[in-house]
C-alpha cells in the first residue's frame, strides 16, 4: 500500500513530462476521491483508457489506472460526449484515479516503449535525434546486420501478430529507426539519416510507395502492440518500489 501522491511524484520525477511538447496532458487526469493522500493497493496498467480497460480495472479493485493514451487530447471537444462520460463514470463510481504518460513514456531510456522494443529485438540503441527534441524514438543497431526475414520474425515475436512489411531497403538491416505508435510519416526522415528502415505501429496509405522510393524498409507492427511495454514497466516499477499490486490489462487491439 502506498500514498497516491508519492506514486505520482515518483512517476513525474522519472519521466519529466514538462520537457515534452505533447498532444495532451501528462500525469494525473482523474483524481481519486481522497486526493493525493488516497491509499493505493492495486495499480492497473493498460495502453489506452477505453471502456473495456477501465471496466477490467474496476473489476479487480484498482485504485490507480496508469495508461499511455489518456482521456484528454489537445483539440478535442470540451463537452463530454456519451463515450467520454461513460469512461469517467466507471472511474468515479469505482473511486479510481487515472494517470497517463504519452511522449515521455515513448522516449524514456529505462521504461520507454522504443528502448524496450529495441532491446526485445536483440539490438543496442541510441536516441534518434530525427524523432524530435527531446527524441522519442531510437536507432536500433546490430553489430552483424540481421536478414530482413529474421528481423520480421523477431518483430512478430515481440509484438504479435506478424507486422506489415513494405520493402525497399537492403537484404539485411543494421540500423533501424524505432518510433512506436503512429510514426509512418517519418519514413523520409529515417532515409535522410541513412538508416535501413523504420519500425512503427500503424501505416499510412503512402507508406508503401515512400519506402520503395526512399530505399528503406517500413515495418508496421501495430500502434497498440508497439506500445504495451512502457506502461507495464511503469507498473512493475511501482510494485517494486512501493509494494503495490500491479495488474496488466491487454485489450488486444489489432490496430
Amino acid at each position: 500500500m502506498a500514498r497516491l501522491g508519492d506514486l505520482l511524484d515518483d512517476l513525474d520525477d522519472l519521466l519529466v513530462p514538462g520537457t515534452f511538447r505533447d498532444y495532451g496532458p501528462n500525469g494525473l487526469q482523474v483524481p481519486h476521491p481522497d486526493g493525493a493522500d488516497a491509499e493505493v493497493r492495486t495499480v492497473v496498467t493498460a495502453v489506452s483508457a477505453d471502456l473495456e480497460a477501465l471496466e477490467a480495472a474496476a473489476a479487480v479493485g484498482a485504485d490507480l489506472v496508469l495508461v499511455h493514451h489518456g482521456l484528454f487530447w489537445d483539440g478535442a471537444p470540451r463537452e463530454l460526449d456519451p463515450v467520454a462520460a461513460g469512461r469517467l463514470r466507471v472511474l468515479l463510481a469505482g473511486g479510481i484515479a487515472l494517470a497517463a504518460y504519452h511522449l515521455p513514456l515513448d522516449g524514456h531510456a529505462e521504461v520507454g516503449n522504443n528502448a524496450l522494443l529495441a532491446s526485445a529485438l536483440g539490438a543496442t540503441w541510441t536516441p534518434w535525434a530525427g524523432s524530435g527534441s527531446p527524441p522519442v524514438g531510437v536507432v536500433a543497431t546490430w553489430e552483424t546486420p540481421v536478414p530482413v526475414d529474421e528481423l520480421l520474425d523477431r518483430v512478430a515475436t515481440a509484438t504479435q501478430p506478424r507486422p506489415l512489411h513494405f520493402p525497399g531497403g537492403p537484404d539485411a538491416v543494421r540500423r533501424l529507426a524505432i518510433v512506436s505508435g503512429a510514426a509512418a510519416g517519418m519514413v523520409a526522415d529515417a532515409a535522410a539519416d541513412g538508416l535501413d528502415g523504420l519500425l512503427t505501429g500503424e501505416p499510412r496509405e503512402q507508406t508503401r510507395g515512400l519506402a520503395r522510393e526512399h530505399g528503406i524498409h517500413a515495418i508496421c507492427a501495430g500502434h497498440h502492440a508497439t506500445e504495451t511495454r512502457g506502461v507495464q514497466a511503469l507498473g512493475e516499477r511501482l510494485a517494486e518500489r512501493f509494494g503495490v499490486t500491479h495488474r496488466w490489462v491487454d485489450t488486444a487491439n489489432p490496430i
